[in-house]
């Protein structure tokens, strides 16, 4: 991408965050998701680009606005061709609950970088620099877990795995507590978690768990610029949440939308089959506060805000602090 094009992005997710911000704490998540999906699409329409959104909101006869295939940009000669991933709120019943670690998020890369696949499940084993060669997910997770824990050498005991509180891990960290591994749970959004073990000095060693593919596919950009390594699986809804009628009904969708995009369903996705190539560029800003990000801070009718910008290209890491009184920006620091 042409120079200053990353750092046009955190822009991108700084008016989104700032949009959400309105809805914290009130209870209505669709609103919050609703104005951070406009203020998104806004920025995008004019920045500099050729611009299509690969994950979105979904398909276009349920999503007006950033649906899967959206083209945004300016669209000129010359501007940069890319693919764009978007979740303008990773996390919606948080920020809508007024709890931490909500999160406006997006990754871009060239054309044709990011896996295409459905809105459905995806079980995801995400580790940092020190244990990307150890990881393998046809493997029991125990069998992971002191494989990664020999690879960061430290005992098992002192492992930290995140991974989302949700009924259907209930058995899985019951599992590992019993290792004596320690784990932390995250009630929503596991985009902040993936990236947190991925960067110098975590905290966390491990992201394990089932949760929504494209956050597994914008995850995945941050994982790969930082040098960490993941592999994931595609699980249709009806292994996740049990054989009903409208789970297997939502299942053959997923099924039948996996094939039509030639994307495998039950088999093990690698690193580079999520995300192909190093030069993409990873943004998140906070709207709650978290680990990864602060959220916004509202002082003295200004608004503060915290972002963290991963570029690919440039192997580096970026985070910086915005301030806007009402909707103008009026300072930006590095």
């Amino acid at each position: 991408m042409k120079k200053g094009l990353s750092f046009e992005f955190s822009q991108v997710t700084e008016m989104a965050a700032l949009a959400a911000f309105e809805w914290v704490g009130k209870g209505n998540k669709n609103a919050a998701d609703d104005a951070a999906v406009k203020a998104m699409r806004d920025l995008l329409s004019q920045m500099a680009i050729r611009g299509e959104i690969v994950i979105g909101e979904g398909e276009i006869d349920d999503a007006p606005m950033l649906y899967i295939g959206e083209s945004v940009g300016l669209n000129r000669a010359g501007d940069d061709e890319v693919s764009i991933a978007v979740d303008p709120i990773d996390g919606t019943r948080m920020t809508a609950m007024g709890q931490a670690n909500a999160l406006s998020v997006l990754a871009v890369g060239k054309q044709g970088a990011f896996l295409k696949a459905p809105d459905m499940y995806m079980e995801k084993l995400i580790v940092g620099k020190e244990a990307k060669e150890v990881i393998d997910l046809a493997l029991p997770l125990d069998q992971n877990l002191h494989q990664i824990a020999k690879a960061k050498k430290k005992p098992l005991l002192a492992l930290r795995v995140a991974i989302l509180d949700k009924p259907r891990h209930s058995e899985i960290i019951n599992q590992m507590q019993q290792l004596g591994v320690s784990v932390i749970s995250i009630p929503d959004g596991d985009v902040a978690a993936a990236v947190q073990c991925c960067l110098p000095n975590a905290n966390i060693d491990l992201l394990y768990g089932i949760g929504g593919a494209p956050e597994g596919v914008i995850a995945a950009a941050a994982v790969r610029a930082l040098g960490g390594n993941m592999q994931a699986r595609l699980l249709p809804r009806n292994q996740v949440k049990g054989n009903s009628v409208e789970t297997q009904r939502l299942a053959e969708m997923e099924i039948a939308r996996c094939k039509a995009l030639n994307v495998p369903v039950n088999e093990i996705l690698k690193l580079d089959d999520l995300v192909c190539n190093d030069e993409v560029t990873f943004v998140a800003t906070g709207i709650t506060h978290g680990e990864l990000v602060k959220g916004i801070q509202y002082n003295n009718k200004m608004f503060t805000t915290e972002t963290l910008l991963i570029c690919g290209e440039t192997n580096s890491i970026h985070k910086m602090q915005s301030s806007y009184l009402g909707n103008k920006k009026t300072d930006c620091a590095v």
